[in-house]
């Protein structure tokens, strides 16, 4: 008999009893008996072999990680570095042709690390640029057209290239303004096809023609003038005739006059006793002019001439003075003419 314990509420109990006194369960024939253990035997486990071959695995893994992270950070340092130095040899160019003091400051504080030549060039050429402020500064003051254009010359590139241009123009619209005349208006408009007063220089020019008998219209008249008295003189009637309208508003006192009209005086004035005549044009012009349509002028003349005759009759021979009044319109003909003897 021995004593056990329960399998189910684990109280003492005799191997024997056929059921535990405290819980009830059977026992007797129901629990087998486990040999109790030999004392002071210690089982001591059998030793497994270790595997090597995972830590080595593990060990060379770690390894080539870190190579290849070592190569991308190199690979990748590279490219950012050239990207870098990229950048600096195009802010470098920009900068160069850049004729902005603040864009070559700003390179100067942004590429601390920029190579020493492409520094000192950069350096180099803000002072240029602040030489050329002060002189800049100097031709503004001074407000003479040659001080603005030398600067202009010395610095074509310059940033205030505008201004420079801008502020020649104005000088050189007073200029024109204080001559009044249309050589003064049309060198402006030479000398500044877009200028900013382009449009102000054209109606001043309009207006100066229209009052002014430039050279060119005054050697026109003279010589319109010439060819009529020489026709009388050479008793030509095609070109006396030629230098007349078709209708004329006056002529010799004859209102609505025609080239016929003209072609009689020319029989008449050449009278039997007359054996020569000369007319000479003394070109004491005065000349007023009107505009009459889009640049179209007529012209308003008083002139004197002298008549030279030789005749037969003693009391004509001589010089004969007279004024004349006549008109020129856009075409270049006599409209009208008219004739007054002067004594002497």
């Amino acid at each position: 008999m021995a004593i056990i314990k329960c399998p189910e509420c684990g109280h003492d109990v005799s191997d024997q009893a056929p059921f535990c006194p405290q819980c009830g369960v059977r026992i007797a024939g129901n629990v087998t008996t486990t040999p109790p253990p030999v004392p002071n035997q210690t089982v001591t486990p059998t030793p497994q072999p270790q595997n090597e071959e995972p830590k080595k695995s593990n060990k060379t893994t770690i390894i080539v990680s870190v190579i290849i992270a070592l190569v991308l950070c190199g690979v990748m340092y590279y490219f950012y570095s050239g990207a870098q130095s990229t950048k600096e040899k195009e802010a470098y160019e920009y900068a160069m042709q850049s004729s902005d003091p603040m864009v070559l400051q700003s390179y100067l504080d942004t590429y601390l690390d920029a190579p020493e030549a492409h520094r000192d060039s950069i350096q180099a050429h803000l002072g240029l640029l602040k030489a050329g402020d002060e002189e800049w500064t100097n031709a503004l003051v001074s407000g003479s057209k040659s001080a603005l254009e030398a600067y202009l010359e010395k610095y074509p590139d310059s940033p205030h290239k505008a201004e420079a241009k801008q502020k020649i123009d104005s000088l050189d619209w007073i200029t024109a303004k204080n001559l009044n005349s249309a050589d003064g208006f049309e060198k402006y408009l030479e000398e500044h096809p877009e200028g900013e007063y382009v449009d102000d220089a054209k109606d001043a020019l309009k207006g100066v023609k229209a009052k002014t008998v430039l050279p060119e219209e005054e050697a026109m008249i003279n010589s319109t003038f010439r060819t009529f008295f020489q026709a009388i003189n050479t008793r030509d009637e095609a070109s006396l005739t030629s230098c007349v309208s078709t209708l004329m508003t006056s002529f010799l006192g004859k209102s609505d006059a025609t080239k016929s009209d003209v072609r009689t005086f020319l029989q008449k004035i050449y009278k039997d006793d007359v054996q020569s005549m000369l007319w000479r044009l003394n070109k004491d012009y005065k000349i007023e002019k009107k505009e009459v349509g889009d640049d179209e002028y007529e012209y308003t003349v008083e002139f004197s001439a002298v008549q030279h005759i030789e005749s037969t009759d003693d009391s004509r021979t001589g010089d004969h003075h007279f004024r004349i009044t006549a008109k020129v319109g856009p075409d270049e003909k006599i409209t009208m003419l008219n004739m007054r003897k002067l004594v002497q």
